[in-house]
């Protein structure tokens, strides 16, 4: 079946719903909690997730380009999650992670602003005009963080399969909908092409993790391109040792079988805010 994306505005009770859907399909929920559990294999603490998940990466200092690599290790969490199959993958961009995909079912459950502070104030026992702070707060992140990191508005209709404004349908309707649809057999017809398409991104994340990591200033201006297990670099770095060092370290992460450089040296002065 069908690997889910979730996508959710604050107070629509949308981690409920992801929680009766897996018990519902026997997939495993991947959110915070089991991102936790994971973490550790990553060389992730709980305290290195509250820093990145979910929230805008800078790229102005090393320190900064070290917090960007522990968002995409993160992320490697959630590719490996889904090339396991039968997943729901919960927030954090999980759709335009795997973007290419075909056999992705992308969900995003919405509500009417004021009906999610209601919702909220009452299952979290806080004042309303709180709840409506911490949602709007929420709104502004979340939107931020996908519109920086993946380039896309985060409300556009167009880049979801199904969405659900719940307010309107009970639990057991959007559930009942959402299990239909994973089980389409369109989506199933795509899933060995998939997974070699999963194989190349996880690659290209575990490459990205490691250029972020390394001494190269302007690694966060690469292109990483990865097909059959090839990987290919463009971009600009500071002199030719960091194309050979760029190179080097693709080609030293496992499962690279090859390294393709198009990178340019790129001499210039940064301006002094």
């Amino acid at each position: 079946m069908a690997i889910i994306t979730i996508s959710r505005e604050m107070g629509t009770g949308a981690y409920a719903i992801a929680k009766e859907l897996a018990k519902k399909l026997k997939y495993t929920l991947v959110d915070r909690v089991k991102i936790e559990e994971l973490a550790p294999a990553y060389g992730l603490t709980p305290e290195i997730l509250e820093r990145v998940d979910e929230k805008p990466p800078s790229y102005r200092t090393a320190e900064d380009r070290l917090q960007a690599a522990h968002l995409a290790t993160m992320e490697l969490i959630l590719l490996d999650s889904a090339k396991k199959g039968n997943v729901i993958l919960y927030g954090r961009g999980a759709q335009d992670l795997i973007k290419g995909l075909k056999n992705v079912l992308k969900v995003r459950f919405i509500a009417p602003f004021e009906d999610r502070v209601e919702k909220f104030a009452e299952r979290e026992w806080i004042d309303p005009d709180l709840a409506r702070e911490l949602i709007r707060k929420s709104d502004h992140q979340l939107g931020g963080f996908i519109h920086f990191y993946f380039d896309r508005n985060w409300s556009d209709p167009l880049a979801y399969d199904l969405i659900f404004n719940t307010k309107k349908f009970s639990h057991t309707a959007m559930i009942e909908c959402i299990v239909a649809a994973a089980k389409d057999p369109r989506l199933k017809v795509e899933e060995e092409e998939s997974l070699a398409l999963l194989d190349d991104c996880i690659l290209a994340k575990r490459v990205e993790a490691e250029l972020l990591k390394s001494s190269l200033e302007r690694a966060v201006s690469f292109r990483i391109l990865v097909k059959d297990g090839v990987v290919s670099l463009s971009g600009h770095v500071k002199s030719e040792g960091e194309i050979e060092e760029a190179v080097r370290i693709a080609g030293s992460v496992p499962g690279a079988v090859d390294v393709e450089s198009d990178l340019d040296v790129l001499s210039y002065k940064p301006v002094k805010d």
